[in-house]
């Protein structure tokens, strides 16, 4: 869970349609059987590709619109002894946020561990992903793929890989390794640059705490919106009169109001409706993987007119949100392990959480926990 300006596996049980098996060049890695055969063709063709121009544009990539609603930073899984990728639980899980009634997933952000995957399992997580979303049926939802890197040209390259994978959208966040050494224009010029080359439409990524503290302002954004492959952007800065002038700006989409079609979406669930009050679309919010179903009725509520109810369920997901702002990515993993029976480890160097401490996230959980169950 990623925090913002104002807070500073082993599967569970599964059904035949994801029962795991090995893979001879992955001895530690589980796969459903729906997803081997493909799995395998796209690792052959892809493990050491170049990507060129022809291949973009024979890519089979069906066009998903995004619309308001609330979309979910996916969490990578990991088998607990060997830290392969657990194939099987990425597609059950991307399943059942589906069944929620999640407007669309998010991979490779920092809910996804993107830093701690290569090139070459961050294909392969979107591939899973968009995989399972059809063969469950989800053949419309849009999947947003992280494609954030320190330069121009390795974040055109895994925009370019995102398409090939599956992906419909690139959420690219703003360099900073040599922030000092930029000049006034370089991040305009570095979201203009990327914008031109991606295959796939883009939406900026403001998220401070994942960038030394660089936080871009509603002028710099409203500035970029008018590129014509910008289509959006997550505010994970937590600020809400920051998406408010944006919002407004860009005449942004929202769930009762076409609007231009631009996407201003927050980047917590803890404000998803301080969001849509203020003119936004809707969140990308790492809570939903915990408790989608409350996280996507605040929107449900608040277009249906019913603002009470709604500010009471924001309340329940604030308190949750706090939990895993605090948490992170070790403190979700725990929960969806303790209530849902899946969820492992987040891979080296991050630590396991001791006994006590899976104690102590599942009680602070426990009361979202809850009100999910009721709906």
């Amino acid at each position: 869970m990623s925090p913002h300006n104002d807070a500073p596996s082993l599967p569970g049980s599964f059904d035949d349609h994801f029962s795991s098996m090995i893979l001879s060049d992955h001895p530690s890695m589980t796969l459903p059987d729906t997803l081997k055969l493909p799995y395998l063709q796209y690792a052959d063709s892809m493990s050491d590709a170049t990507l060129t121009d022809s291949d973009e544009e024979t890519a089979i990539h069906p066009t998903r619109p995004l619309v308001p609603g609330l979309y979910v930073p996916t969490v990578a899984f990991f088998n607990k002894a060997t830290e392969e990728l657990d194939l099987a639980t990425i597609a059950r899980h991307a399943v059942r946020l589906a069944e929620a009634g999640v407007a669309g997933l998010t991979t490779q952000g920092s809910n996804g561990e993107a830093v701690h995957l290569s090139h070459r399992e961050r294909k392969i997580v979107t591939s899973t992903t968009r995989k399972a979303l059809d063969n469950a049926g989800f053949h419309d939802m849009p999947v947003i793929v992280g494609c954030g890197a320190q330069s121009t040209r390795e974040t055109i390259e895994l925009c370019r890989e995102a398409l090939l994978s599956g992906g419909d959208y690139a959420l690219v966040l703003p360099p900073s390794y040599y922030r000092p050494l930029f000049k006034s224009e370089s991040i305009i010029e570095f979201f203009n640059d990327v914008a031109d080359e991606s295959p796939i439409p883009i939406l900026i990524y403001n998220y401070p705490g994942a960038v030394a503290g660089f936080d871009l302002d509603s002028d710099a954004i409203i500035r970029l919106s008018k590129h014509r492959n910008i289509v959006g952007c997550k505010l994970t800065c937590g600020n809400t009169g920051k998406l408010n002038r944006i919002a407004a700006a860009t005449m942004a989409s929202t769930p009762t109001e076409v609007g231009s079609g631009f996407m201003c979406l927050g980047g917590s669930c803890d404000f998803t409706l301080q969001t849509l009050l203020g003119g936004g679309s809707g969140t990308i919010g790492g809570l939903a993987n915990i408790a989608p179903k409350a996280c996507v009725k605040i929107i449900n509520l608040y277009t249906a007119g019913n603002f009470k109810e709604a500010k009471k369920m924001q309340a329940v997901v604030a308190r949750g949100d706090w939990a895993a702002i605090q948490g992170g990515i070790i403190g979700t993993k725990s929960a969806l392990e303790s209530y849902f029976g899946y969820g492992g480890y987040a891979r080296k160097p991050l630590p396991r959480p001791t006994p006590e401490e899976v104690a102590r996230y599942a009680q602070d959980f426990k009361e979202l926990i809850a009100l999910e169950k009721t709906l």
